[in-house]
């Protein structure tokens, strides 16, 4: 009954401040399908546009007292908030402040925040914080303070907080959780919930007199690895002989605390369990929300996405695409000009961040939330970034839309108030000015806004070309494996990968080891295998099975040299993968830039020439086996690149890294070769983009079954003129410039629309184009 109730009073609330927003930023010259696409989804036309306020100008984790000011200052500051553009405020409650003492909660922050924005027609997404947990906890529950692989304690100064593990520490946490989902669905502002903000064994605080130090080394986290470890191995004796130990009791298991040199599965097996320990983590928050709302979105957001984080840290980094499953929404923060950053981020490495975090939630239907979106200048003590600009914040929150976020949370109003980001990653001046950065995100959440039913019903043009992410590529020589001056390989394979196809206008999508092994490779026509170095049995099967029945796999060097235990193969490629293959390792060798010559072959659309592509690390050379053809060859003769067929489908086994070669020199030849090998897949490209600036303009469309979304950008400081050619499957009825909204002339020629626009700096365009079918 609590149920219905809440479901009807949600339904109501969302139609009724729908209809307020809608009315209040008035209609668009859309070809009317917006009105009617309004009128008819079923009240899925809210899309949250939010920026991090909280009353007054404390900083998150942080809550301003309340006085007898605090309503009338916050609520100027919530009209300010409104009448810039955003629908949404991203509020906060720490457990600190929400129980000082056990059993005695104080959500009066969050209440007056709630009232203030229910007056206003604004929505409010609560952000979690247990990692400023109160001191009572740490006397109470000692046993849960956290501990590291040195054996030193910590003593929690608000911050890191306590190990969830322990049981008096899980206890009280869900008690929490529970009276705060309880407190907050009183109010009908409320949207949603980020139950974990950039997820991490233990956060928020630096140990600069611990070196190299690991967490999780607590009895209680010791307890559930040792669980985790009997489902696994099910026998002490089968963990012995997979460790290499003489355990007599289940008791004297404990995680490594250092490398040795002899077999590190047991340092894999801390890791994973470290990868499934945060996903379950989440889990439990969301069951504990879910207590009380069974309605509203669950979300947790990462630090950065997985990709770009390695699973070896000592302070642990969760797997996006396991968190994913843990909750409605998962997503990342995302500051492309973070003053820590050791340069700001290209736009390529912005794009594979958001490809990424889309594709962790692709394969269980979900969309991404962007936890945090960097609103202002990077500031950390005395290490300040370049300052952000109106056209920066306008083309991050536009490139999250694009690639198909469903949720955007501009990290925040005001700037840091204190610590050592002090006056940094503000919106708005600390003094209560607005600045034109903070304007240009009003605009944009106000465009998302009257727009929202036609961007929440369409989805990104789905990709025919997968790249494997996986995560055991991070560990090969366990705990040294930061030794290899290979360090960022799997990082930056992937983003060589990426940023080849990108140029090319060619959607992708990352799959997960898991979802290889299970066969969800259906839709797409070529799986790429960079850095394939360590890879799982399950893994080694799926790829064997995805060839046999008609998928076509390209794989770099060492391709399963080791398996998911660490130990070598005497064959590699390994688990069988060379008949795959059709090669095996000859020998190989070092090398500063490794060149391969690539011969003609029918094989290669659009492959006319012989030409030289680099590589990187090594020359593995290749010995073919019979019936396979030698597509490329070192300068030496021989075998560097093999083509093999195998069951209904193709192979390609490349002996080097060509991806990382690729992001390090990005030459035009191993661009075409590699678009080559997709097309001889089947991949067409549905976009083009000619002119004197193509090369500058990115394309990313937001595809419906009468609708196409296209969001061009231009990446250069520079004007430039530029043609799109798009391939849609029906006659477009009109085009509508989403900035402006005026219509853009366009042609069409078959099944394609012509589009064409001289492009400003740093300009992004929207053109809404709609089918009348």
């Amino acid at each position: 009954m609590a149920d219905t109730k809440w479901r009807s009073i949600l339904k109501i609330a969302t139609a009724i401040m729908g209809l307020v927003l809608v009315l209040g930023l008035g209609a668009s010259p859309v070809c009317g399908y917006a009105a009617e696409h309004t009128a008819n989804d079923g009240g899925n036309s809210f899309y949250p546009a939010a920026v991090w306020y909280c009353g007054g100008r404390a900083r998150a984790p942080m809550l301003e007292k309340i006085d007898a000011t605090s309503a009338q200052r916050w609520g100027a500051d919530l009209d300010a908030i409104k009448a810039d553009g955003f629908n949404t405020v991203k509020t906060w409650i720490d457990w600190q402040t929400g129980e000082p003492s056990q059993g005695q909660f104080d959500f009066d922050n969050l209440n007056l925040l709630m009232h203030l924005a229910q007056q206003r027609h604004l929505r409010v997404i609560v952000q979690v914080y247990l990692d400023s947990a109160p001191s009572w906890i740490g006397r109470l529950y000692p046993s849960g303070r956290f501990v590291a692989s040195s054996g030193a304690v910590i003593n929690s100064q608000s911050a890191p907080g306590y190990n969830l593990d322990d049981p008096g520490v899980h206890k009280e946490a869900v008690a929490f959780l529970e009276a705060l989902s309880k407190d907050a669905n009183q109010f009908l502002a409320l949207y949603g919930w980020d139950v974990w903000s950039e997820p991490h064994i233990i956060n928020w605080a630096d140990f600069p007199y611990l070196k190299d130090s690991e967490f999780g080394f607590n009895p209680a986290t010791q307890a559930r690895f040792r669980e985790w470890l009997q489902a696994k191995y099910k026998t002490l004796a089968d963990l012995n002989a997979a460790w290499y130990r003489t355990y007599t009791s289940w008791d004297q298991v404990e995680a490594p605390r250092f490398p040795t040199i002899l077999s590190y599965t047991d340092y894999i097996d801390w890791r994973m369990f470290i990868d499934v320990k945060l996903a379950e983590d989440l889990a439990m928050r969301t069951t504990a929300i879910r207590t009380f709302d069974k309605v509203h979105p669950i979300a947790s957001h990462s630090d950065a996405p997985s990709l770009f984080t390695s699973p070896t840290d000592g302070y642990g980094e969760p797997d996006d695409f396991r968190m994913s499953a843990s909750a409605d929404f998962y997503g990342t923060s995302m500051y492309p000009m973070h003053s820590q950053s050791i340069h700001s981020w290209s736009s390529g490495m912005l794009d594979t961040a958001l490809d990424f975090s889309r594709s962790a939630g692709h394969s269980l239907n979900k969309g991404f939330w962007i936890g945090e979106l960097q609103a202002g200048q990077g500031a950390t003590a005395m290490r300040i970034a370049a300052p952000v600009n109106a056209a920066d914040e306008t083309f991050w929150i536009w490139q999250a839309v694009a690639h198909g976020a469903r949720e955007f949370a501009v990290y925040a109003w005001y700037p840091m108030s204190s610590g050592f980001e002090s006056n940094g990653y503000g919106l708005i001046n600390l003094d209560g000015t607005l600045t034109d950065r903070a304007r240009a995100a009003g605009k944009a959440a106000s465009t998302i806004a009257r727009h929202a039913p036609s961007l929440l019903n369409a989805t990104p043009a789905p990709a025919q070309i997968a790249i494997l992410y996986n995560r055991l590529s991070y560990m090969v020589g366990g705990s040294q494996s930061s030794l290899s001056k290979l360090g960022r390989a799997p990082i930056d394979s992937a983003m060589g990968l990426h940023l080849a196809f990108a140029r090319e206008q060619v959607p992708v999508d990352f799959v997960s080891t898991r979802e290889v092994a299970a066969g969800k490779l259906g839709q797409y026509k070529i799986l790429f295998v960079p850095f394939p170095v360590m890879l799982s049995a399950n893994t080694a099967e799926g790829i064997r099975q995805y060839v046999k029945n008609g998928g076509m796999v390209v794989a770099e060097a060492r391709l399963a040299w080791n398996d998911e235990r660490g130990f070598a193969s005497p064959i590699i490629p390994g688990m069988g993968l060379d008949t795959v293959f059709g090669a095996r390792e000859k020998v190989i060798a070092p090398a500063d830039k490794p060149e391969i010559t690539v011969e003609n072959s029918a094989s290669l659309p659009g492959w006319t020439r012989r030409a030289t592509i680099p590589g990187a690390a090594y020359e593995e050379h290749l010995e073919p086996y019979a019936g396979a053809q030698v597509l490329g060859r070192f300068a030496d003769g021989d075998a560097a690149i093999v083509e093999n067929s195998f069951g209904k489908g193709r192979t390609i086994l490349v002996g080097t890294f060509l991806a990382l070669g690729y992001e390090e020199h990005p030459e035009a030849a191993t661009g075409q070769f590699l678009i080559s090998l997709a097309k001889s897949a089947g991949v067409s490209p549905e976009v083009e983009v000619s002119g004197a600036g193509a090369g500058n303009i990115e394309v990313r469309r937001l595809v419906s079954g009468r609708e196409q979304i296209v969001f061009a950008f231009n990446e250069s400081n520079d004007s430039t003129n530029a043609a799109l050619s798009l391939e849609v499957p029906w006659t477009p009825a009109c085009a509508v410039d989403w900035m402006n909204d005026q219509d853009v002339r366009f042609a069409t020629q078959q099944k394609k629309v012509l589009l064409k626009k001289t492009f400003a700096p740093h300009e992004v365009w929207i053109v809404d184009l709609e089918s009348r079918q």
